[in-house]
């Protein structure tokens, strides 16, 4: 069987494939890729051994790029005789089954990571739309990424609804709780090295964010909060882990904020976040919008507790007050509950071990991919 993946950037291909390219691979499944090429493109085809195909895949609109990338790909299905397509994010998707529709590939799979219009207005917003049901009409399926995803599809009429399946409880690839995600693996001379480094003492509570710093993401509200906290809260730490993005940036009081308070460390983004997590005693997410939030499966396998908001995608991350708690897109909300961690260790330890309970029951990447093996490549 030949599988091709369809991807805008090959830095998103370990969060939505990953090992999977090993674990179908030795049940014969033949894999490609196509996506914008870059030295981490190449470099990781060759760990994975995924024949890699250049396809210049614009994230905005570019009628005639756009056009030349569905000829090119189309041209490519035929010739290697690709069995099924899968397409990943809006554009990707959008090229993906556009392409695959043309050269008559009978399994054409859309993943929905989330939706994009969802906080969009106006004409943006039309259009956006749009493009999510013309790629949820030409897909053979679409795998939603997460119950809500799934509902606001429904809702909003992107797909037919029985198209829209789920893997498992949700996600595209799940994560590696058993061995990566896992407390019990931490080198405890690392850690302590780790702490000295970024000066957090024995004392300190670290509450910590991994993913963009954007509007999005809910930066400002979160910082707004932390100018509360630190008027009545002493040793805590915010760690910042993520880069700061032009598209939906963050204001430049926020940026400032952040570079001259000495109780945040901002790291920027890094590769394996593991031992950053394992420095945590909190996890935050206070964000507008998701697809379906894998640092918070990462963060509950770790064992942190977890405050999220009820955004779609963030509704199905956590069970409220068992693994977690919501919390509003409010600076004197997100204060409070992270207070409430503060003050209560064993509360904070009680939702951290539910937690991974819960990730392992039904977020363990085995499990997902035997989904995967059923309900998308059907091999059995």
């Amino acid at each position: 069987m030949k599988v091709m993946h369809i991807v805008n950037i090959s830095f998103v291909l370990p969060y939505y494939i990953g090992d999977q390219f090993d674990y179908f691979r030795e049940k014969g499944v033949i894999f490609y890729v196509a996506c914008q090429p870059s030295a981490h493109f190449f470099k990781y085809a060759a760990e994975k051994k995924f024949t890699p195909f250049k396809l210049n895949i614009l994230r905005e609109i570019n009628i005639i790029e756009d056009l030349k990338a569905v000829y090119r790909l189309m041209k490519f299905l035929k010739s290697e005789k690709i069995d099924i397509v899968i397409g990943h994010t809006p554009k990707g998707g959008l090229i993906a089954m556009v392409a695959s529709f043309l050269a008559g590939i009978p399994v054409r799979v859309y993943f929905r990571h989330g939706v994009m219009f969802e906080t969009s207005r106006g004409l943006k917003r039309m259009i956006l739309k749009t493009v999510e049901r013309f790629t949820g009409f030409l897909a053979t399926t679409v795998v939603c990424v997460c119950p809500s995803v799934r509902n606001y599809s429904n809702e909003m009429r992107l797909s037919v609804k029985n198209k829209n399946i789920l893997l498992n409880k949700g996600t595209c690839n799940g994560i590696n709780a058993l061995t990566k995600f896992n407390k019990a693996n931490i080198n405890l001379s690392a850690k302590k090295a780790l702490k000295e480094r970024l000066n957090i003492s024995s004392q300190d509570r670290v509450i910590g964010f991994v993913g963009r710093l954007v509007k999005d993401k809910g930066i400002n509200e979160l910082l707004l909060a932390w100018k509360e906290l630190l008027k009545t809260e002493a040793d805590i730490k915010l760690l910042l882990i993520g880069p700061l993005e032009e598209r939906d940036a963050i204001s430049a009081e926020a940026i400032s904020f952040i570079e001259n308070t000495p109780s945040i460390i901002n790291l920027g983004l890094i590769d394996d976040t593991v031992p950053y997590y394992d420095l945590m005693n909190i996890f935050i997410l206070p964000s507008y919008r998701e697809g379906f939030p894998t640092v918070v499966l990462e963060a509950s396998a770790m064992e942190l507790p977890v405050l999220t908001t009820r955004a779609t995608g963030c509704l199905d991350s956590i069970l409220e007050n068992e693994t977690g708690m919501f919390i509003g897109l409010d600076p004197s909300d997100i204060s409070s509950k992270i207070k409430i961690y503060l003050n209560q260790p064993s509360l904070a330890e009680s939702h951290g071990k539910n937690g991974r309970r819960f990730i392992i029951e039904n977020f363990e990447q085995t499990k997902v991919w035997k989904e995967i093996e059923d309900k998308v490549l059907e091999l059995n």
